[in-house]
């Protein structure tokens, strides 16, 4: 499935794209908010499960609808990076692991909770979904449909093997991702090689539209660029600046100021 084989659907806020599989159809739901989230929903067989969740009121309330336009029923939701948003949705089952579940009540989802929630105030849904299936490692059928659960230091990604696809935080290979030091920027390159390995035709992610293995590719020479870069630098203005200079075009510059902060702690 090419990334860009879609139907868009233009919603007020947002808008859908659908990927057609036959048997599976994918809608990416690109949020249009303030940090960029994108939800999706796998549709089988009149059923449906979403891979998380929005964190804002009026993106809540447009998800819901859009599914009601679906008539499917909604066999459940996956929690793993974003926590928040839990009056979306709110009376289905929530399906997490123990550490993505930590990670959202009590963790650094739950830190990163807090300071949206003083950025953003009262159009920034921050209750915390109620876990109510804890996943383990391996494979899961929710809705008839089959994913496959593998855990990460945070919370955890989504292999759906009928669709030949992904789903995990960050990629995003014209913008600038968290990326926690040397060592986190490794693991990522990792990953990704993995993926390349595997063969995924979509990698799916919370804050970009689906990308391939190409935009892989991009992102693994981006994180050894900017390994590079901070072992040239001596402080985080001076990594920031080199950074822009080589990648003026990426968006996302709050997160290269948290890049920054962990490589020059």
């Amino acid at each position: 499935m090419n990334k860009n084989t879609f139907t868009k659907v233009n919603l007020t806020k947002g808008e859908m794209n659908v990927y057609d599989f036959g048997a599976v159809r994918l809608h990416a739901y690109k949020t249009n908010d303030f940090i960029d989230d994108e939800v999706f929903i796998v549709e089988k067989n009149g059923k449906a499960v979403v891979i998380e969740s929005p964190c804002f009121f009026d993106n809540n309330k447009e998800l819901e609808e859009y599914i009601g336009s679906l008539n499917v029923e909604t066999a459940g939701m996956l929690v793993a990076y974003h926590g928040a948003g839990a009056q979306c949705l709110k009376d289905i089952p929530k399906y997490a692991t123990q550490n993505a579940k930590e990670y959202s009540e009590n963790g650094g989802g739950k830190t990163l909770i807090d300071n949206f929630t003083a950025a953003f105030g009262e159009i920034f849904d921050n209750s915390i979904h109620r876990i109510t299936n804890i996943l383990n490692t391996g494979k899961v059928t929710i809705g008839g449909i089959d994913f496959v659960i593998t855990p990460t230091q945070e919370a955890f990604d989504i292999e759906i093997p009928e669709i030949n696809a992904v789903y995990t935080h960050m990629l995003g290979h014209d913008c600038h991702s968290i990326v926690a030091g040397a060592g986190h920027a490794d693991a990522i390159i990792a990953q990704l090689k993995g993926y390349i390995e595997k063969g995924y035709d979509l990698i799916l992610t919370s804050h970009y539209t689906p990308e391939d293995l190409k935009d892989a590719k991009t992102k693994i020479a981006y994180l050894e660029n900017l390994k590079e870069i901070a072992s040239e630098c001596s402080d985080a203005e001076e990594f920031k600046k080199k950074v822009n200079e080589r990648y003026g075009s990426y968006s996302g510059g709050n997160y290269l100021d948290m890049t920054a902060g962990f490589f020059f702690e």
